[in-house]
This record gives C-alpha cells, structure tokens and sequence, in this order.
C-alpha cells in the first residue's frame, strides 16, 4: 500500500485549475496552494483572485501569495510546510535552487508541449502558428534553467486543422491531468525513468506581443489561417478598416475553384457570401468566417461585409 503525497499545489491561470482539481479527486492531500497576488481586471480595475486561489478557498486549502520566492521570509514559509512534493503549472513566479530543493522529491512541473520543443512562455500558440502537426504535455523535474529539466511523462495530441489556442489549451490542460495522476503513480512506486532533454532539438516560444496579432496580407494563406487560430482568445489577429481595427476570429483558406487570387493584390475582397468574405493573400484566398468591429461583439464576417457593401475593398 502506497503513502499518499503531501503536495504543494503552484499555479496561476485557468489552464492550472484541472490538474489542480484531479489532485483533489485524487488519494493524494494538497496542503497548500501557492498562486499570483490578487491584480486588479475588468473595467472597475477590481482586485481579484486568481482561478487557482478560488478553486483552493472552495476546498479550503490555505493559500500562499507572495510576490517573489526569492525572499527568505515566504521561502521559511514554505519550507516549514514540509512537503514531499511541489507541483508548478503556469505559477508565474520564478523558483530559486533552495525552493526547488525543498520538497522531499523536488519540484514537477506540467508544460505545455512536447520538450525539448517550445520552452517558453507561449507554447501552445507557437505550435499552432508553425503549423505543428501534434504537440502535447510533458511532465519535467525542475531545474534553475528555463524549461530544461529532465522529462518524465509525455502525452501527445494532433493539432487539428480548425484549433485555436482555446481549443488546445482546453484540450491539453486535461492531458496534463492524465499524465500528472501517471507521474504520481510511478513516483510512489519508484517506476520514473527521468529522460535528458535534447539540446539539439530545442526550440522557444516565445512571449506573445500585442503587436504581432496585425495581419500582413501578402504572407500565405496558410501563414495568416494558422496565425488567426493562434492568436485566438488572446491577442486577436486583426486587420485595419476605416482606421479601426477588425479583429478575425476565425478564417479557413478558400478551396479552388474559388481560389484565385494569383493576379489580384493581397488584401482584397474578392466576394461576400453565407461564407463569409473572401480575401488575396500572397498565396491562395482565404475566408473569414467570423469577425469583432471595434467596441462590438463577435458577429459573422457575413453580416459585418453586407451591411458595409465591402466586396472589392483593399485591406
């Protein structure tokens, strides 16, 4: 009969809310959760805690929020919690050598991608935008470095031709459930085989920017369709209509023999139908299916081009 774990639960946004929930269903006793400060969101600039913390207050977890783990105060804090485990999903806090060491078996975490490929912060929007054909989660032991500790467990998934990052981050925040329960399992009975990362193979994700969600029209249609599903929820691909941006949220490139774009200038509205609008690229069309005017809600590029009469527009 195995010990259940101690476990220490770090984690910040809605993709840390599932694998902190399957240790609740799990045998194992979470006995602390660590999460961001409260920041102030929405309009009224309210304080507001984070997913991880309102999920933890519900189970009546105590819950840790400091700034930095660098301070010898909240490190004295969680070393007296005297944990055999501390799992990290998208906590957001760098975690020093001395924190890493505390726990009885280190720290693990769950990230986002198939290792030694995306490291970094945006892992689940650069497959997509490179047009992966699969990606997945891979349960780490953590080291100092950023995303280099040696791999435990990987899950993989296909990235299908119509996922946002939405869809992916919903999809693998429950892959990561699966493998994490996994990883605790052959912990407990001393089955791990921890795995070297790969030098050669690394790539990084990096930080999304506000900035790159602009859509260049003379990049292939496959460029800007894979971009669009990226950057959706956040940034939001975008182009620019009477000096207000457009934001596209879901696109798919034209089949022939509607497809043709070749002699026309990228960027224009080649026809308006149910389909939605047809647009050049610098390769093939593409159509818009679903679209966000400024300051409204998301409607369909349908009813958005009708009523404006945009067929023959340049982007």
């Amino acid at each position: 009969m195995t010990q259940p774990l101690n476990i220490i639960f770090a984690g910040t946004p809605e993709f840390s809310v599932a694998p902190l929930q399957a240790l609740l269903n799990s045998e194992h006793n979470v006995i602390a959760v660590y999460t961001q400060p409260d920041r102030p969101a929405g309009r009224g600039r309210k304080l507001t805690a984070t997913p991880v913390k309102n999920l933890a207050l519900e189970h009546n977890i105590p819950v840790y929020q400091p700034e930095t783990l660098r301070d010898e105060t909240a490190q004295n804090e969680l070393a007296a919690l005297n944990s055999d485990l501390m799992i990290v999903v998208a906590y957001g806090l760098i975690l020093p050598k001395v924190v890493l060491d505390m726990p009885k078996f280190g720290c693990l975490n769950i990230h986002a991608s198939l290792l030694p490929r995306w490291r970094g912060a945006a892992p689940i929007q650069r497959a997509i935008e490179s047009g992966d054909a699969e990606t997945g989660v891979t349960i780490m032991q953590m080291d100092i470095g950023l995303d280099t500790g040696d791999m435990l467990i990987k899950k993989t998934t296909p990235i299908q031709t119509d996922d946002t990052a939405q869809t992916l981050h919903d999809r693998l925040s429950m892959l990561g459930c699966e493998a994490l329960i996994e990883t605790l399992a052959q912990l407990q009975t001393n089955q791990l085989i921890p795995e070297k990362q790969d030098e050669s193979l690394v790539t990084y994700a990096e930080k999304m920017h506000k900035a790159e969600a602009e859509i260049n029209w003379s990049q292939p249609a496959h460029t800007i369709v894979r971009k669009i599903q990226a950057f959706n929820p956040w940034p939001v691909a975008f182009t620019t209509y009477q000096d207000q941006p457009l934001r596209i949220l879901k696109a798919h490139i034209a089949q022939e023999p509607e497809n043709q774009s070749s002699e026309k200038s990228a960027g224009l509205v080649l026809n308006v139908s149910k389909q939605g609008m047809l647009i050049t690229t610098g390769s093939d069309s593409i159509w818009l299916t679903q679209v966000q005017p400024a300051g409204k809600k998301p409607m369909a590029a349908y009813d958005f081009a009708q009523s404006r009469k945009l067929e023959g527009h340049q982007f």
